[in-house]
């Protein structure tokens, strides 16, 4: 995938016009392409760099849920579950969960049995095992690092992990771009361009150039996420149409082998322990937040929360370093007078001339990650209704690029040639998790030019330097975030790859023509970044624990 320009996209002949290219956004972009539309889509920053890189990063029906009886919303995210793994099996894998009891009275253990039996007959045509109960022996056996004090035993079931959503996005714009779509990030939507009563696409601006232009399409689907509302401008109804919540997670030292779900004691909500990485993932949070997405950031309150709770469960996380935090902004559609946590997570299409709203528009409201897949569909079959297009959605049956493949027939298949590059198999099973089938294409980059198989950093993740390559030349990366954080994801190590970024800098630098002063903004750029949205505080958090600050 090259960037389309923004000229090329003003000169486009589009049917579709996506802008917002968080997972959702390119989901559309590639579930339109595939029916053969043509279509753009504008990201003001990087594909993937908003909500969708700072969630729990799981796939999964959402056991809660059931507490809602939201059994149709459970089903159905259960049904993508085994889509994406069959689509996807490289990015999206299986991953064991534990519910552990404490002093829980009958009652209780009875609704956890009966909600686990529902939880397996809502998804019996399931891949996955089926639940079964723990003794207390076998569930310290498991995670030795559980608080045994009023331990009764477990629960265990299954759901899945996307260890990258962010590269489960960029699959979609790939698989979007390889068949004629026009993805350019980096170009800001200024407003929707209206005509009459017709939006007829979009006023963009390249955010480097500083180019502006009309992009026009026949329809045009807002797939902003949390900036919804802020980006309809005068076009959106008098009442914001999303409630918008904060999520904050912590990335600490490994704390358990399998994820594990706890009930908060200070809320009685759900958050989880998720083994990611190499690290724990910690969350989440669920308060509502007003302010600009943009500046959303995890706040010592979210520390001592999340670090309060967990040491219940894991005594050990009230004495380890945390690496850093994420925190990211949910859009739901709106609903008053409940808890943050109990709004539903079922997403929304509105078709705004069917409120009395300018035609060509189409906006998405929520969503999650789990089904981003099935939103796209449903988008998708608007659209093409609305354009009179015949052609069927191919996205449940057709794997996503690099998932053609099992994984470990790849692995197979490409370890003879890797070793003989020097590779170790920790090598190799990165960048099959990372690229899939695709991981060939990074190999033969390093074939031709030996160097390329060098580590990308000396301590780092498994990262090779053929990945900025790849990066660069066929995944549309501009900026040394980019390449660091949503392509080679070396940023997300507990380091954050703040000790080797002169060293990527060049390589980047190298692939993309930057002078010494360009490699020296992006280092400072990268800084602040890592600083400003990923630090979880600069001060410490409670009971003396002292939170990393970057």
């Amino acid at each position: 995938m090259r960037r389309a320009s923004l000229q090329q996209l003003a000169e486009a002949d589009l049917d579709l016009l996506v802008v917002g290219g968080g997972i959702v956004g390119c989901g559309i972009a590639r579930d339109a392409a595939l029916r053969g539309l043509r279509v753009g889509l504008l990201e003001r920053e990087d594909f993937a760099s908003g909500t969708t890189s700072r969630s729990t990063r799981l796939v999964h029906g959402g056991l809660r849920y059931l507490e809602l009886l939201d059994f149709g919303l459970v089903r159905s995210d259960m049904q993508e579950r085994e889509i994406l793994l069959r689509i996807a099996p490289h990015l999206v894998r299986p991953l064991p969960f534990l519910v552990p009891t404490y002093r829980w009275p009958a009652w209780k253990r009875d609704r956890l049995r009966i909600g686990m039996a529902l939880y397996d007959l809502l998804s019996y045509d399931k891949s996955l095992p089926w639940h079964r109960a723990l003794s207390r022996t076998e569930t310290l056996r498991e995670e030795p690092g559980l608080n045994p004090d009023g331990l009764q035993g477990a629960a265990r079931y299954y759901d899945a992990q996307v260890e990258f959503p962010e590269r489960l996005a960029l699959a979609n714009a790939l698989d979007a771009s390889d068949h004629g779509g026009l993805l350019a990030n980096y170009v800001a939507v200024e407003r929707f361009a209206r005509e009459d009563d017709h939006v007829v696409g979009a006023v963009a601006v390249d955010t480097a150039s500083g180019q502006r232009e009309i992009v026009r399409a026949r329809l045009t689907v807002n797939a902003t996420g949390p900036w919804l509302d802020r980006s309809l401008g005068d076009l959106g109804p008098p009442e914001p149409l999303l409630r918008t919540t904060k999520g904050a997670h912590l990335v600490m030292p490994m704390l358990s082998r399998n994820a594990v779900l706890s009930i908060a004691h200070s809320d009685a909500r759900v958050f989880f322990v998720v083994p990611w990485f190499g690290y724990s993932l910690v969350g989440t949070t669920d308060t509502d937040f007003d302010d600009d997405p943009s500046g959303v950031r995890v706040e010592p309150p979210d520390v001592d929360y999340l670090v309060r709770e967990t040491a219940r469960t894991f005594p050990e996380a009230a004495h380890v370093p945390i690496h850093y935090g994420m925190a990211g902004v949910r859009a739901l559609v709106r609903k008053e007078g409940v808890k943050a946590g109990r709004v539903s997570r079922k997403h929304a299409i509105r078709d705004h001339a069917d409120r009395a709203g300018p035609n060509g528009l189409i906006s998405v409201l929520g969503g999650k990650i789990t089904a981003y897949r099935a939103i796209a569909e449903e988008v998708s079959d608007l659209v093409v209704q609305r354009l009179g297009w015949g052609a069927p959605s191919r996205t449940a049956w057709a794997p996503l690029p690099g998932g053609d493949v099992r994984p470990d027939d790849v692995l197979t298949r490409l370890w003879p040639r890797a070793r003989q590059l020097g590779l170790t198999e920790l090598q190799t099973r990165h960048l099959v998790h990372l690229y899939g089938s695709r991981a060939r294409e990074v190999v033969s980059l390093a074939e031709r030019e030996p160097r390329l198989a060098f580590p990308l950093c000396s301590h780092g993740p498994p990262a090779i330097k053929a990945q900025v390559r790849q990066a660069i030349t066929a995944e549309g990366a501009v900026t040394l975030a980019d390449v660091l954080l949503r392509r080679v994801p070396v940023g997300l190590a507990s380091c954050q790859a703040l000790d080797c970024l002169e060293t990527v800098a060049r390589e980047v630098g190298d692939e993309l023509g930057w002078d010494q002063g360009r490699q020296r903004r992006e280092i400072v750029a990268f800084q602040e970044l890592i600083y400003n949205r990923y630090r979880a505080s600069d001060k410490p958090a409670a009971d003396g624990i002292l939170v990393a600050a970057r």
